[in-house]
């Protein structure tokens, strides 16, 4: 009897690349496809996939796991909770952080980050380094270092009182960036006009977790990504903006990039699909959906597809930043805290790509010409979840069914999800304890 070419033949699915969806076999040795083709040689292990479909593993290359705030606050995950929910999401390859807060070293942050994946991750992962106290140690002898070992990205914040960066640090981390060939990630909003805003809510009694939302500004983001975007022109940076959240932000991150500037941006499903009055609940609910930036308007969920079709957007990662909602988490303030008291941070690791799959496919979010059939409504799912490949590192082997390339396969999947907008919001709370399961 013959020996078995291949280790798993995944038989007779409908198979989505970049460019195409076309039923074949996908043939795998090792962690490798081997072959595409129909009628493939008899495999060790084989799957039917007849009637489902088969797509690339996806990159979350924006997630919060095991991972304490300066606040003191630890997520409600370890990394094998939160990698295992990504794989039942459909998510192969993970990057979250190693997080610095001020007075730690960043050497020494980086290694205890992946102790904590090693011990627990289910998935391959990476990390982006956030850097809290950039030090001349930090920017003259660690980063380097750390980028020179593979750790190609450096994460900061603008806003937050333990974590933010002023524009001399901000310039120094840039340089740092451009001389040991990282990119530089940001949050970028305006911890000015944000600080004055909570102060006056609050001294007015606004303190239910809806006025969150009206804290942050709309202006402070746009405000933000100009200067930055100045900032990463002045030193010839190329930087990636997180989480854009408004029309207005998105037309910022649009004018620079057609400056020529090297600038690239994403945004999360929580704006694409929730908007500020999700927040307005009753008592303390309203917590389990705050995230910063929050949540904006209908008219700016639009406008972020629009900038994801016309590529000005290029990657939609989760932000996964769960936690509970007990006094561990969303409540350590209490049962009603006021929203300053509240961590911010949404759980989304294993409903990413559902609900990009549903509203890209299922219904159709990006305006096509008429006669564009959902064939290439699977294609655009895959090419925008590809987007991440050499902006974050080589992350492109994952993301493309095709010989020679990693066997992330996410496989299986039934043509069934059809979500009214009330369960898409509830997907994002769906464990009990609002973290995940």
């Amino acid at each position: 009897m013959t020996e078995p070419v291949y280790d798993l033949v995944i038989r007779g699915g409908r198979v989505a690349t970049t460019s195409d969806v076309f039923e074949a076999d996908v043939a795998i040795v090792g962690e490798t496809v081997a072959a595409i083709g129909r009628e493939l040689p008899t495999g060790k292990r084989e799957i039917d996939a007849r009637g489902k479909l088969v797509l690339p593993g996806g990159v979350d290359s924006h997630a919060h796991i095991e991972q304490l705030s300066a606040a003191g606050i630890m997520n409600a995950d370890t990394f094998e909770s939160a990698t295992t929910s990504a794989a039942f999401g459909g998510t192969t390859t993970v990057i979250s952080f190693a997080a610095q807060h001020v007075g730690m070293a960043l050497p020494q942050v980086v290694a205890d980050y992946h102790a904590l994946a090693k011990k627990g991750a289910v998935i391959d992962y990476a990390f982006h380094m956030i850097i809290a106290d950039p030090t001349a140690e930090a920017l003259q002898n660690d980063i380097p270092a750390l980028v020179k070992q593979g750790h190609s990205s450096i994460k900061i914040f603008m806003t937050y009182d333990r974590l933010k960066i002023d524009d001399e640090h901000l310039l120094d981390l840039l340089v740092a960036a451009r001389e040991s060939g990282a990119l530089l990630c940001a949050h970028a909003e305006n911890h000015g006009i944000i600080a004055w805003m909570v102060k006056r809510l609050l001294a007015r009694g606004y303190t239910h977790p809806k006025y969150h939302a009206v804290s942050h500004a709309r202006v402070s983001e746009a405000d933000a990504f100009s200067r930055l975007i100045g900032m990463a022109a002045l030193i010839d940076q190329p930087i990636m903006i997180y989480h854009v959240s408004t029309a207005e932000g998105a037309r910022v991150i649009r004018d620079a990039r057609g400056q020529g500037l090297k600038i690239f941006a994403e945004t999360c499903p929580q704006y694409l699909f929730l908007t500020a009055d999700d927040l307005d609940k009753p008592g303390a609910d309203g917590a389990k959906w705050m995230c910063s930036p929050p949540p904006r308007r209908a008219s700016d969920q639009d406008a972020l597809w629009q900038a994801l079709a016309l590529g000005d957007l290029q990657i939609v990662s989760s932000d996964h930043a769960p936690y509970r909602f007990d006094e561990t988490g969303k409540l350590r303030a209490g049962a009603n805290p006021n929203f300053k008291q509240v961590a911010n941070g949404l759980p989304g690791l294993e409903v990413r790509l559902p609900l990009m799959f549903d509203a890209m496919v299922s219904r159709r979010a990006f305006d096509r010409p008429p006669g564009i059939t959902a064939r290439s409504s699977y294609s655009a799912t895959v090419r925008c979840r590809s987007q991440v490949s050499a902006r974050t590192g080589d992350w492109q082997s994952p993301m493309s069914i095709s010989p020679t390339r990693s066997a992330s396969i996410w496989s299986l999947i039934r043509i069934s999800l059809s979500l009214t907008r009330t369960s898409r919001a509830a997907r994002f709370s769906r464990a009990r304890a609002f973290g995940n399961t």
